[in-house]
């Protein structure tokens, strides 16, 4: 029982400072953005970030995912 309620807590310690680094990232694309676009405010500008977030993120993903099964 111990061991597991250790895995558990590192799991969320872990997934913390995941959702950290993710905050910390939005806010640095947020400003990249606003640097070459200008303010984010209307409709469009919105939907031009969060479809470039949505092409990092898959595109990060699929490069991680190749590199972990190269490891196994």
């Amino acid at each position: 029982m111990k061991k597991e309620v250790i895995e558990k807590i590192s799991s969320l310690i872990i997934a913390a400072f995941g959702l950290v680094a993710a905050l910390a990232w939005n806010s640095a694309i947020q400003a990249i953005f606003q640097e070459y676009f200008g303010t984010a405010e209307g409709i469009i500008p919105m939907l031009i970030y969060a479809v470039s977030v949505t092409i990092i993120a898959v595109l990060a993903t699929t490069w991680i995912a190749k590199i972990s099964n190269k490891e196994e």
